[in-house]
């Protein structure tokens, strides 16, 4: 029987939000409550509830998804991005969806591997010469550097070229430069528009159809109304996959190297898988190796760089048989949820062998959301997998990392799970 009744929870009033003071928080109610509870607001606007269930996680994600929207947890993206489709919801969610959608099939990702493979080889040239000198590398910073490259040329192709010659680096860096994501942060990178606004007034001046994602973007058509993107979602939609493109990817093969090198073992797996597939088949793309993509997988478990996921009930509803009025905050936490010893052995441990496919096939699906589930998961997944894929591979065939730092990396839980300081590495040749 449904218990009319709020779910468990601390006398204390917190707000909860994506930073590092939520976590400890989280952390506590999970080892006092269980898989369920509730948190009153100090602002006493709402309450919010913390889910670890997976069969509650599938009706909020997906079951009942339509009575769910984004959290409060979305309100800082949302000041950074606009109304893009991280922060967008309803009829124009859907709609911006199926618009953006056909620009990250598989097929349209690989004509993209070149520019993926020319972009590591760059980094692979800079590496073996701070090798050779017996340099230390800046992972953390190099590695920004790259994402950020390889998602601004899969947007703007020429034009960003165009850009860099004529400012003499590309306006975009400060992404790299800046580590903050504060309310300056955000309105320095909100007055870039007016570049992609320019990219694209000359496009359509010109005639010009590149081979890129913003081209495609912009010949984008809706299927009920036969009409474009607006000019003000087309900026949004951009200016999104630029931050999401950029941050989550580099943040996770920061981590992965962090962990190989603290798990010789499975680093020598690694290499030998990817020497292996090599041998067999010299011209096997480098974005597909299944052993290269487990431990990518057990890196985004162990530090998922959406770690915390936050929706706002429109309806009353009932989770683990507790009522859940309507406006109450949901949070569900997969940096928790991927440490629970319900889903996962030695949950600490990093074991990519936890992603073979007979494990996975026995997992409960709900049980990993490196990038969400249900209608609202990430778009731009395949291509995250062939980026980083196609990084490790071609890295770790020419080099073993060597973590310099004396005591593990601090984690930083903010809107992204990132290291609070650069890590910093010994690059050994091969």
């Amino acid at each position: 029987m449904v218990q009319q009744v709020p779910a468990p929870g601390p006398q204390q009033c917190h707000d909860l939000d994506a930073n590092d003071e939520s976590l400890p928080l989280l952390q506590g109610l999970m080892h006092s409550y269980g898989d369920i509870s509730r948190v009153q607001s100090l602002s006493g606007n709402h309450d919010s509830l913390v889910i670890h269930n997976t069969d509650d996680i599938r009706h909020v994600l997906l079951g009942n998804r339509s009575n769910y929207i984004k959290g409060l947890a979305l309100n800082r993206v949302r000041v950074l991005l606009g109304n893009g489709l991280m922060a967008s919801e309803g009829e124009l969610w859907a709609r911006q969806r199926r618009m953006v959608q056909p620009a990250f099939q598989t097929q349209v990702i690989r004509g993209f591997a070149p520019l993926m493979q020319r972009a590591n080889s760059d980094l692979i040239g800079r590496w073996a010469v701070q090798a050779e000198r017996g340099e230390p590398v800046n992972l953390t910073r190099d590695l920004s550097e790259l994402a950020l490259n390889i998602v601004l040329r899969a947007l703007f192709s020429v034009d960003l070229q165009r850009l860099i010659d004529a400012n003499g680096a590309s306006p975009f860096d400060l992404l790299t430069r800046e580590t903050r994501r504060d309310l300056a942060f955000a309105a320095k990178f909100r007055a870039l528009a007016h570049l992609v606004r320019a990219m694209i007034e000359s496009r359509r001046k010109e005639q010009r159809i590149e081979m890129d994602l913003l081209s495609m973007l912009m010949e984008s058509r809706d299927k009920d109304s036969g009409e474009a993107m607006p000019d003000r979602a087309l900026l949004d939609e951009v200016m999104t996959l630029i931050v999401a493109g950029h941050e989550t990817t580099a943040s996770t093969l920061n981590w992965t190297w962090y962990l190989l090198s603290q798990h010789g073992d499975v680093e020598a797996k690694l290499y030998a898988a990817i020497t292996a597939a090599k041998a067999v088949n010299p011209e096997e793309p480098d974005t597909e190796n299944a052993y290269v993509e487990q431990v990518l997988q057990e890196s985004m478990r162990l530090y998922p760089a959406g770690w915390l996921l936050s929706r706002r009930a429109l309806g009353d509803d009932t989770l683990s048989g507790y009522h859940v009025p309507a406006g109450t905050e949901v949070f569900i936490c997969p940096y928790l949820l991927h440490r629970h010893e319900a889903h996962w052995e030695q949950p600490e441990a990093f074991d990519p062998e936890r992603f073979a496919p007979a494990s996975v096939e026995a997992r409960d699906r709900f049980a990993y959301l490196p990038f969400s589930a249900g209608p609202r998961y990430c778009i731009g997944t395949t291509f995250s997998m062939a980026e980083m894929s196609m990084h490790l591979s071609m890295v770790a065939q020419h080099f073993r990392l060597q973590y310099l730092g004396s005591e593990p990396p601090e984690a930083e839980f903010q809107i992204n799970l990132r290291t609070r300081q650069d890590i910093h590495m010994r690059v050994v040749t091969r």
